[in-house]
């Protein structure tokens, strides 16, 4: 068989939808500055899609940051991966600066913050090694975990008991290969928004020997007395052997970073394949990175607007009865009980007549029955936003309690 056959009669789980969402439902173009207000369609929207948990993106001093880099080194600069010729004094101020915010010896600046998740995984173990993972892990750690030759088992997901029954499993199969442990979790699962339990696997370790891997993408920035993440959160920060960021979303950036003793990073280093084989973080992205740090160290203020805003948000929607499941997080998620033909009313309903956006998650994300608008708010939101999306929210709830939808499907491609 010629595999663009298989391409053309199966388009995958989510591609089975390109033919009635694409450019509405995926891969929609959000235009115009980054705020709350952006356009849409050629209509503005309030929007509650952007990861810009602490409103860096368009931040005066960051902008000014960002243009000044670009305008001194280009985005060419340093030409070359880390190892041969991209390496420079700014990368390694910055990983200064970030061991010292996340408490740990020394860190990695990453290139991006995807690859180097994988590439974290495929580095630390080998085909001796066992894996013990959270069932819902994000697609970085599961790509990573593809590329383990050796035993990987899965726990259910925040079920201490079943992570210990796996690290049971693991500790007898490594005792016959002579391997080590690694258990790898998140500390804020970015769709449901609920928190690792950091704590309890931590405390695992008086019973098992094991290395803990924290996966803090979602925390990083928002969560723990002073933004260092959700290991600060819980207390728990020296217990996590290998803590892991990206700038996606706190930073409001590209790239990432790993921290773990001087010992395990200068390892990493030399064993990074996404590293070694690709090209630096350039210049202007790293000065970037570095003002952005700077600036979540020095206003504590952000943070504590963005959870003014999230709390505000949560409550609204939960007194008007709506089903955030178990979030713990900025990361709202907002659960309706619908039909396929009611998803796209719904969705239709809240862009076009309330100008709202926020992003969409079907099956297999969610049951068949299930669609979840995931909203994330920012420093940059109002409570003005919050209490105009809590009313859109709760008027789209009395429709569909009330089956006001009409049956049919709307095709976005037209």
């Amino acid at each position: 068989m010629d595999i663009f056959d298989k391409i053309t009669s199966t388009k995958g789980e989510l591609g089975q939808y390109s033919t009635v969402g694409d450019g509405y439902f995926m891969f929609p173009k959000l235009e115009g500055e980054i705020a709350p207000r952006m356009q849409f369609r050629g209509k503005e929207v309030l929007s509650w899609s952007l990861n810009n948990y602490l409103g860096l993106a368009n931040n005066p001093e960051v902008r000014k940051a960002d243009a000044e880099a670009a305008e001194a080194y280009g985005l060419g600069y340093p030409m070359g991966a880390r190892m041969m010729s991209g390496h420079t004094t700014n990368h390694e101020k910055f990983e200064q600066m970030a061991a010292e915010f996340v408490n740990k010896e020394a860190a990695y600046l990453l290139n991006y913050g995807y690859m180097g998740m994988v590439s974290i995984i495929d580095a630390l173990v080998d085909r001796h090694d066992v894996i013990v993972y959270d069932s819902e892990s994000h697609a970085c750690i599961m790509d990573g975990l593809r590329l383990h030759f050796g035993k990987r088992f899965v726990y259910a997901h925040n079920d201490i008991e079943s992570c210990e029954k796996q690290l049971q499993r693991a500790t007898k199969l490594v005792k016959e290969s002579g391997g080590g442990i690694l258990v790898i979790t998140e500390g804020v699962f970015g769709m449901a928004g609920d928190l690792g339990k950091l704590d309890e696997i931590a405390a695992l370790k008086k019973k098992y020997n094991f290395r803990f891997l924290v996966d803090d993408a979602h925390g990083f920035g928002t969560m723990g007395a002073t933004g260092a993440g959700t290991g600060e959160q819980f207390g728990v920060q020296d217990d996590i052997d290998i803590y892991f960021a990206t700038f996606a979303k706190s930073m409001a950036g590209i790239g990432g970073f790993v921290a773990s003793t001087k010992e395990v990073v200068t390892y990493l280093r030399f064993n990074l394949r996404s590293q070694i084989y690709a090209k630096a973080l350039p210049m202007a992205m790293t000065l970037g990175a570095i003002k952005r740090l700077e600036l979540i160290k020095a206003h504590p203020e952000y943070r504590e607007k963005l959870w003014i805003v999230v709390n505000a948000l949560q409550k609204g929607l939960k007194d008007a009865g709506l089903d955030l499941g178990r979030t713990q997080s900025p990361v709202t998620p907002v659960f309706f009980k619908c039909a396929l033909f009611q998803v796209t009313q719904l969705i239709y309903d809240l862009r076009e007549n309330f100008g709202i956006f926020c992003s969409v998650v079907i099956y297999p994300v969610v049951p068949k029955d299930v669609v979840m608008l995931r909203l994330i708010p920012t420093a940059v939101h109002t409570l003005a936003d919050v209490e105009y999306t809590v009313n859109a929210f709760r008027e789209l709830k009395r429709k569909i309690d009330n089956d006001i939808y009409p049956n049919e499907i709307i095709d976005f491609s037209k």
